[in-house]
């Protein structure tokens, strides 16, 4: 028999890796991500359970209990895999959700799995959630699990955040499915958002698509009040800054400097490899400072590194090709024998790594054409406890909102990317160390523990995140089992 929980998360995938050991034996280990180390402690208090895919096709493992989280793992086959994941969510979702960056793909296979797979995550969720339980269902993978979890569990208590943009109606209604999503969402007692803009679309929708009508915040759905709102997401600052304050990678940063040929301005990008992130704009404004000989090799360095991102789905594919061509051609235009005039790195990198790359880098590029935060651009901020660095932010990034100081940029205007690169490559430390002083008091202010605790606390959730807090201290006594 399945043991309840009063707190139950429900997100796509489950909050560990598989990794395997010298001796040839697999273990699980906690995930790096922001939104476990943000609910780690709530979980651990109210002996809270995850439910979530292993990230493995095939049957699931068992449930299991890993630093004081209880995990439910669901079983995707390959092709729900293809069809859900890659197909409906990746091909469907994410570029239609992204301004149609790139053209969404509609196919009807893809719906149905997409359908099939939120059915199993809402039963799931339904049989380990106590009575009068707090479920908080994570991102676009899973839209249809909140009225289907409502309509198995009237007595559950739903929150679903999004951690994507959420298009305006005019996007909206090319989904061929667009009633049964927005009527998913509608499901929750409280839908989160990014940014207030995406809260209000899906308010628009609501009266749009179904005739409902919000007042303020809150619409009415099928005689329950359903509260939509703004809840930025953030990064666990105090663990970037104890990694960047560690001698060990302050020294790496040193090195890596000296790696590069000790350059006078070294420009960084590090992003999924995803056409959102803009990188290939941003290359292109490179190789035009470079052409017009406002930077210069070996003076000017720029490493973008391009974490392997879904390189099963066609557009990614694509991408891959057209930025390496990219940065070919700006090395074969530009480069030198051993001193290259952009490092492209198509791996992952450990915190530390990338602690040390914030601090070697002068310039910190983050120029999404549309991303509903982005926390790179966070993490930089954090990073730089020597107040040192520059930011440059596209608008069109959910953090452009909370970083009102960095150099802010339109990422599809050429020459306005040009000339932030080169403001910020010259700034004076003094102006440098103003900016960055205002964008780290910022972050410290709006950490990712900040982010929860608003939105459970909008969901009626006293969540403390003390990881000594006993499960009666961490939930209301209503909500617990």
């Amino acid at each position: 028999m399945t043991t309840t929980s009063s707190f139950v998360v429900v997100a796509n995938r489950l909050p560990v890796d598989e990794v395997t050991l010298p001796d040839g034996r697999k273990e699980w280990r906690r995930s790096p991500g922001g939104l476990v180390t943000a609910l780690h402690p709530v979980l651990k208090a109210a002996k809270g359970g995850w439910i979530g895919w292993s990230g493995s096709a095939g049957p699931a493992p068992e449930p299991f209990e890993l630093e004081g989280m209880r995990l439910h793992p669901v079983p995707l086959s390959a092709e729900e895999v293809e069809r859900y994941y890659e197909g409906f969510a990746n091909s469907t979702l994410w570029p239609l959700y992204h301004d149609a960056v790139e053209p969404p793909v509609f196919r009807r296979s893809w719906w149905d799995s997409y359908l099939r797979v939120n059915e199993r995550f809402a039963r799931q969720a339904a049989e380990l959630a106590a009575p009068g339980a707090v479920v908080w269902v994570q991102d676009y993978q899973l839209q249809l699990v909140p009225a289907m979890l409502r309509e198995l569990r009237p007595d559950v208590r739903i929150g679903f955040f999004l951690h994507i943009p959420f298009p305006p109606v005019e996007l909206f209604m090319q989904l061929p499915r667009r009633v049964e999503l927005l009527r998913g969402l509608l499901g929750a007692d409280l839908v989160g958002f990014q940014r207030p803009l995406a809260a209000q679309n899906f308010l628009r929708l609501a009266r749009h698509l179904l005739g409902l009508r919000p007042r303020g915040a809150v619409v009415e759905a099928e005689g329950r009040l359903v509260q939509a709102g703004a809840f930025p997401i953030s990064i666990d600052t105090h663990a970037i800054e104890s990694v960047a304050a560690d001698p060990e990678v302050r020294a790496r940063a040193k090195e890596i400097r000296q790696e590069l040929g000790d350059p006078e301005t070294v420009i960084l990008g590090v992003d999924r490899l995803d056409y959102t992130k803009g990188i290939e704009h941003r290359l292109k404004a490179y190789r035009e400072l470079l052409s017009d000989g406002k930077l210069g090799v070996p003076g000017t360095v720029m490493v973008q590194v391009a974490t392997p991102s879904r390189e099963r789905v066609e557009h990614y594919h694509q991408l891959r090709v057209k930025v390496e061509r990219e940065v070919g051609r700006i090395n074969g235009d530009f480069g030198r024998v051993g001193l290259p005039a952009v490092h492209y790195l198509h791996q992952s990198y450990s915190l530390r790594e990338l602690a040390a790359l914030y601090l070697a880098a002068d310039v910190m590029m983050v120029t999404p054409l549309r991303d509903g935060m982005n926390l790179v651009a966070k993490e930089y901020v954090a990073a730089r406890v020597d107040l040192g660095g520059a930011l440059v932010l596209s608008e069109f990034a959910g953090a452009a909102a909370d970083l009102r100081q960095a150099y802010l940029v339109n990422p599809h205007d050429l020459d306005g990317l040009k000339e932030a690169v080169l403001t910020a490559a010259h700034a004076s430390p003094a102006e440098l160390s103003r900016r960055m002083r205002a964008l780290r008091r910022q972050v410290r202010s709006h950490d990712v523990q900040y982010w929860a605790r608003s939105f459970l606390a909008a969901l009626g959730i006293d969540a403390r995140f003390d990881d000594n807090d006993s499960a009666d201290e961490a939930l209301p006594r209503e909500h617990i089992a």
